[in-house]
Order: structure tokens, then C-alpha cells, then sequence
């Protein structure tokens, strides 16, 4: 078997953290009514035929369980404004939905949803498989919207504040 030079985790994570992201909003509900909602940066777009789109759960989230009992779930992507929204689902609660719901709407498969977000994927959940530390869940988008906000954006473990120039 091939020998893996060894790699220091926390140096990886830093150079990865070169890499600037989005930053979303992933909510779900399991069919007997168990709700979740986390903050991710590791969104990204599959294929455009079929409409697929991914994101990556570490495998000791909390809320792990929840997504794989679920069919659907929504990925919302935050204008540059949002970042308290970022930080609110980033943490732990009982009931994160609770101080927004005014802003709570229901999407497909009775999920969750946010209003005014910057993009909006409702998704129907494709595949779910364990790489790593990770699990990826890969979902068929059946429904979307969009504006024309800036987004916000993380880079090297912080949001970032910019200016959208001509």
C-alpha cells in the first residue's frame, strides 16, 4: 500500500482557509417533525443536468441524525448583511428557529425556510455518504430563487466585509 506523507491538520486547515467561501444556511424537518439548522461554507454546485448540489456535515454534528431521517432540506446563501444570521444557526439551541419566526416560511417537504436570504435551493436529498470526517449530502434542487445582494463571504476563519466595485 502506498505510504500517505503525514499532514498537519491544523497547517491544512489554514491553507484551506485560503479558499474563499459563501456562507449558507442549511434547515431540515424529519417526517415526525424534528427540526434542524446549521451554518456551512461547504456548499457547492454539482451539475446543472441533473440539478444537483452538495454540502458537507462533520460526523459528530449534532444535528447529523436529523438530516439523514430527513427526505428534503433547503440551502439558503447569505447576503453580505446576514451575518448575524451566520452566527445565530452556528450556535447551539434548542428551538433556532424560534427568535426568527416571523422569517420562517415552509418549503417543500415541510421544511423550513428562510425569507430574504440571497439564494434560496430547495432540495430533494439524492445521496448521503461518509468521506472522512465528513458526510456529504448530495441533493436534486427542485426549487430556487435569487437576488442581486452582494454575499457574504468567509475567508481564513472570519467573515469578511467588502465592497462590490464596477
Amino acid at each position: 500500500s502506498m505510504s500517505t506523507p503525514s499532514v498537519d491538520s491544523r497547517e491544512l486547515r489554514n491553507a484551506l482557509g485560503r479558499f474563499a467561501t459563501g456562507v449558507c444556511i442549511v434547515t431540515t424537518r424529519t417526517a415526525d417533525g424534528r427540526k434542524a439548522a446549521l451554518t456551512v461554507n461547504s456548499f457547492c454546485s454539482v451539475s446543472l443536468d441533473p440539478p444537483l448540489v452538495a454540502w458537507y456535515l462533520n460526523d459528530r454534528a449534532p444535528s447529523l441524525p436529523v438530516f439523514r431521517a430527513s427526505d428534503y432540506f433547503a440551502v439558503h446563501v447569505l447576503a453580505a448583511d446576514q451575518q448575524h444570521l451566520a452566527s445565530h444557526f452556528a450556535r447551539p439551541s434548542e428551538d433556532k428557529f424560534a427568535s426568527f419566526s416571523e422569517r420562517i416560511e415552509t418549503g417543500l417537504g415541510d421544511v423550513p425556510v428562510i425569507g430574504d436570504t440571497l439564494a434560496r435551493f430547495e432540495c430533494r436529498r439524492a445521496a448521503i455518504e461518509t468521506y472522512g470526517d465528513h458526510v456529504m449530502i448530495l441533493g436534486h434542487v427542485e426549487r430556487f430563487s435569487y437576488g442581486s445582494e452582494s454575499p457574504l463571504l468567509f475567508h481564513a476563519g472570519r467573515f469578511i466585509e467588502h465592497s462590490t466595485t464596477a
